[in-house]
């Protein structure tokens, strides 16, 4: 079977698999096997695919099958296609079925790896990363063709206060959580400078965000808890393990002795994908941005290649953007890839496969 890459991505635009993601596997799976080459569906979602000499070097190419709710609905209009995916991540998905159907590994090996949950738990690109042993990586994500050797962290916590209830009549007979939100956010504001955390060379500096506040129990009663959510967008060498017990500290430090502090990660039994970074002079660097001749630089947002960078060289890369002149594109109502970018990313990762391998 001849492989039509675009006929392909618009016929996974058209799957709204932040729904579910079993009729994307199913399709991906059908496509490889009708193209001759044996696919399945590992214990965490994976679908997983190989082509090539188990001797030889391991290229693994990698992208999601999940999206971001609400479906947006495929839309064609001239060489552009609209939808939920249409870019994130499925434009990335089409280039890269092809790349690996295309691609003579001569004595290497190539593995297409497409996980089922990068938009959330990130479980599938964690169990790749504990059961491949590869050489390079690609992760596929809308880079507008640039090679993308680095991005920031990605994390979320909360920070629990605990004072003492009483009655809102006379509030001074306990210790209100809520009042110690305004001290706790000023703190935060002050973390990375009063740790002295230095600014990343490419990454920039990192940001520590609250995003959410939540407490009280009823109008008329003092609140004994409340609780802040914040973001965590980190820079190497921070881990997120790491994270929880240093920003506890810096609060206990600044806030009354009176109210007790408790900071946790959100999701703690999950992956987090980590700040991350690949020597630009590697070769996996060179060779894709010879062949693409795009920009050599960072990744805009968090991704799954966090989840490979401690395996092998790992880069970013694939067709569309995450945003334009006009605003947001990927997790947008106005989501969109061009055509003619995704056989110009096909073209490109056929050819650095061949070279790598």
């Amino acid at each position: 079977m001849s492989f039509d890459g675009l006929d392909f991505h618009e016929r996974a635009v058209q799957t709204p698999s932040h729904e579910s993601v079993a009729d994307m596997q199913s399709f991906l799976v059908e496509t490889l096997e009708s193209a001759g080459v044996s696919a399945h569906i590992d214990e965490a979602g994976n679908v997983l695919a190989h082509r090539g000499s188990a001797d030889g070097t391991h290229l693994l190419l990698n992208t999601h099958l999940d999206t971001v709710p609400p479906h947006v609905p495929f839309e064609r209009d001239g060489e552009f296609v609209r939808g939920r995916g249409s870019c994130d991540a499925k434009g990335p998905l089409a280039a890269m079925v092809g790349a690996f159907l295309d691609a003579d590994p001569g004595d290497g090996r190539v593995t297409l790896a497409v996980t089922p949950d990068e938009e959330t738990t990130q479980t599938g690109a964690a169990h790749l990363a504990e059961t491949l042993a590869v050489d390079g990586a690609i992760v596929g994500e809308p880079t507008a063709l640039d090679v993308c050797y680095a991005a920031r962290g990605q994390f979320e916590g909360t920070i629990t206060l605990r004072g003492e209830s009483a009655h809102a009549s006379n509030p001074a007979d306990g210790t209100n959580a809520l009042r110690a939100v305004g001290p706790t956010i000023e703190a935060m504001d002050r973390f990375d400078d009063e740790h002295e955390t230095e600014p990343h060379d490419t990454l920039g500096e990192p940001t520590l965000t609250p995003t959410m506040v939540e407490g009280g129990e009823a109008p008329n009663q003092v609140p004994a808890e409340c609780t802040i959510t914040f973001d965590r967008r980190s820079v190497p060498p921070e881990r997120s393990e790491a994270f929880p017990a240093a920003l506890e500290g810096h609060l206990v430090e600044s806030l009354p002795v009176e109210i007790g502090v408790d900071v946790e990660l959100v999701r703690p039994e999950t992956p987090f994908p980590e700040a991350f970074e690949t020597d630009t002079g590697a070769r996996i660097v060179e060779v894709l941005q010879e062949a693409s001749e795009g920009k050599v630089r960072p990744f805009g947002a968090a991704t799954e290649a966090a989840q490979f960078a401690d395996l092998a060289p790992t880069v970013v890369f694939g067709p569309g953007e995450l945003s334009d002149d006009e605003g947001p594109v990927a997790h947008s109502p106005r989501e969109y890839v061009d055509r003619r970018d995704i056989s110009q990313a096909r073209d490109i990762l056929t050819k650095t496969v061949r070279r790598l391998l």
